[in-house]
């Protein structure tokens, strides 16, 4: 049975962030800046809120008698209390005889064309386990997106308009930005084994690596976009920020209408309808959080049975990925265009063109990451570069058809140019 570090990352960046986010908040009300103590510690408690009600959620307490384990988590203190739940499980394994075991069979990556099917036992302390892997590894997506992403914008524009760092700041920025990373990283790592569910899926460390490296690029240059924009147009920010929320809130309920699927009923019985459209909406809530700042390696999906997306659009990531690289450059366009005096003693051209180069490296990453680090690239029914190829020949192809419904147009134009001229010379 693997240890649970990765409960043990996700339990210590929620601690460790909302540490430094309360110390942070008490320095702010010292100094008199009410508006930045009440939004630090709105995307404080918020995500922290959340965090509780989905561990509730997955363990199913609120139909169990625990009363202990409801307060902890009315206070606040659920993460922890689970983390050392699940050391206590790990543990106690090969102590006390299992009272019985379950079999699950799992295939292996295919070799030469073949996948064997491998039975496994399963006691009930590592499905405990994994139950805990599993919750975690969803309250991490959302403390990651609802609570450290705009965290760490908010403290980065205060550095902005503040002109410098304090030691609290820097440290609180830090821990949002490895949250926020680590939380995108548990996501591809929750899309892949979802997507392959059927298979023993094995992540190599290289794949971490490209993962982390990718994201952090990603996120770090997304953030430092939005902030430069939203400190010389204040009030352009809102409605850009808006937009991008809402066609990613709105992206995956028009494509359920127009499947003429029926609502999902299956998500949790004791949920009523009312029930199921707030999870639902909540679960879009978090798929546009995430969107907001980088690519959603999970896909939701309403007409799914799970609610995701199984299968591998390349399509859809080139589209985002092209049209976040042309948003970005406007909106650091419109920075250069606006700046202040603020910026006075920073080379603007440079820092542009630094930006860009980051996005461009973290497409990179992605690249090598799904062309040679994936774990699961075997199974894909065809390769990232192909379809990439494709989305750019479809595109080319797309161009070609514009250019060559304007060619008459352009043709009859000379030939009535040449009458005229034609017309002009008979006269004289």
């Amino acid at each position: 049975m693997r240890f649970p570090s990765s409960i043990f990352v996700s339990v210590s960046l929620f601690t460790a962030e909302t540490t430094a986010a309360l110390y942070l908040s008490s320095t702010y009300r010292s100094d008199g800046d009410k508006i930045w103590q009440g939004l630090t510690l709105l995307f404080t408690l918020v995500p922290s809120v959340l965090v509780q009600l989905t561990l509730t959620f997955i363990h199913r307490d609120l139909s169990r008698d625990r009363p202990l384990i409801l307060l902890l988590h009315i206070l606040q203190l659920g993460p922890i209390v689970r983390c050392l739940e699940a050391f206590c499980i790990y543990g106690s394994v090969g102590r006390v005889e299992e009272p019985y075991v379950s079999i699950t069979r799992k295939k292996q990556m295919p070799r030469r064309g073949q996948a064997e099917e491998v039975e496994r036992q399963v006691g009930q302390a590592e499905g405990k386990l994994f139950t805990h892997r599993a919750a975690f590894a969803r309250t991490s997506v959302i403390q990651a997106f609802l609570g450290s992403a705009p965290q760490l914008t908010l403290q980065l524009y205060i550095c902005v308009l503040q002109r410098g760092v304090s030691i609290g700041r820097g440290t609180l920025m830090v821990i949002s930005l490895l949250s926020i990373v680590y939380g995108a990283l548990r996501c591809n790592i929750l899309a892949i084994k979802i997507k392959y569910d059927d298979y023993e899926v094995d992540v190599r460390p290289m794949a971490y690596v490209c993962i982390f490296l990718w994201r952090s690029f990603e996120i770090a240059t997304r953030v430092v976009v939005l902030v430069l924009f939203s400190s010389v147009l204040q009030l352009w920010v809102l409605p850009v920020v808006l937009l991008n929320f809402l066609i990613f809130f709105l992206y995956p309920w028009i494509l359920f209408w127009q499947s003429h699927s029926p609502f999902p009923e299956n998500i949790e019985k004791t949920l009523t309808r009312v029930g199921t459209t707030i999870v639902l909406c909540m679960l879009t809530f978090l798929y546009a959080g995430i969107n907001m700042f980088c690519w959603s390696a999970v896909q939701v999906k309403l007409s799914d049975p799970d609610l995701i997306n199984k299968s591998q659009n390349w399509y859809r990531m080139a589209v985002y990925y092209m049209m976040r690289f042309v948003e970005n450059a406007s909106l650091l366009l419109l920075w250069y265009i606006y700046k202040t005096d603020i910026y006075k003693f920073i080379c603007a051209p440079l820092l542009v063109l630094q930006l860009l180069v980051a996005y461009a490296i973290a497409i990179f990453f992605m690249l090598v990451f799904y062309q040679f680090c994936h774990p699961c690239r075997r199974l894909f029914s065809s390769s990232m570069t192909q379809g990439l190829w494709d989305c750019s020949s479809l595109l080319c192809l797309m161009c070609n058809s514009a250019s060559s419904q304007n060619r008459p147009i352009g043709k009859e134009d000379d030939d009535l140019g040449n009458h005229m001229n034609a017309r002009c010379l008979c006269t004289n």
